[in-house]
């Protein structure tokens, strides 16, 4: 077993052999505590465990399942366990749009969020602000400041014309941050919890974006989700450079297609 796995053994008493490793854990380590009770826990490991208990803490106290917070202790986030069966059918897919909206109906004074976050090695820029394309801006070039200069080049080109492309006051939305179908558990036709947020207060669209990088949800999710601002599509490349960004940084040359198509896309 792993240090992480021995330092939940000593905090909870589970011993090691009743802890699970759970699927998926990309980037960071998450185990499966069974208790002598029944009870099940998740374990999650990470920079920031504190930060992501407020996000959990925030998305609940906007209505929106997520799992509840059972503690943090030194690098060890331990939360509810949801039940998942994994099937995304119509009926699941209306009841995510449906949640979604919620969400996004959740607003804030300004963009960003009280403190910065981390999506493993790659920190997120956060500050507050009240200019969303300065906003969104400075997390693009934030997350490009480590690649090679011609990504660094081509980020900042775009930058530097987000104010003419991107509105500088849309609704500051309450945001998952990272929503994607594997983030997103399901359980019975609805939707479960919503898990590992990074969230902050921004445009809607950057987690609508997000949701379809790598695949469309169907017209269920669209439904119930409602209206469109004018222009989402044009805007859509734009908000999905960011998780290219950062799977660029964490999954390496792979997704170096996928950046240069979607820059490509905006001339730079």
């Amino acid at each position: 077993m792993s240090a992480f796995s021995q330092k939940v053994a000593l905090l909870t008493g589970v011993p090691e052999e009743r802890l699970e490793r759970l699927a998926g854990g990309d980037l960071s380590e998450v185990l499966l505590l069974k208790r002598p009770d029944g009870r099940c826990t998740v374990a999650k490991g990470g920079p920031a465990v504190s930060v992501e208990a407020a996000m959990l803490r925030a998305l609940a106290g906007a209505g929106i399942p997520a799992p509840s917070v059972e503690g943090e202790h030194e690098g060890v986030l331990l939360i509810e366990h949801i039940s998942n069966d994994g099937v995304f059918s119509p009926s699941a897919w209306s009841d995510i749009g449906r949640v979604v909206r919620a969400l996004h109906q959740r607003t804030g004074d300004d963009y960003g969020w009280p403190a910065d976050y981390r999506l493993g090695t790659v920190e997120l820029y956060n500050r507050q602000t009240g200019d969303w394309a300065f906003f969104w801006a400075q997390r693009l070039i934030s997350t490009a400041s480590v690649l090679d200069r011609p990504w660094r080049e081509r980020v900042a080109a775009l930058a530097d014309r987000l104010p003419d492309v991107l509105p500088q006051k849309p609704v500051a939305s309450l945001l998952h941050g990272d929503l994607w179908s594997g983030n997103i558990l399901v359980f019975e036709g609805k939707l479960a919890a919503l898990i590992d947020p990074a969230c902050c207060y921004g445009h809607a669209e950057a987690d609508l974006a997000m949701l379809t990088l790598f695949g469309e949800p169907p017209k269920e999710f669209w439904s119930s989700y409602g209206l469109l601002e004018p222009g989402w599509e044009r805007r859509r490349a734009v908000y999905q450079l960011f998780p290219a960004l950062v799977h660029l940084r964490l999954f390496g040359a792979n997704y170096a297609g996928l950046l240069d198509r979607l820059l490509s896309s905006q001339q730079c």
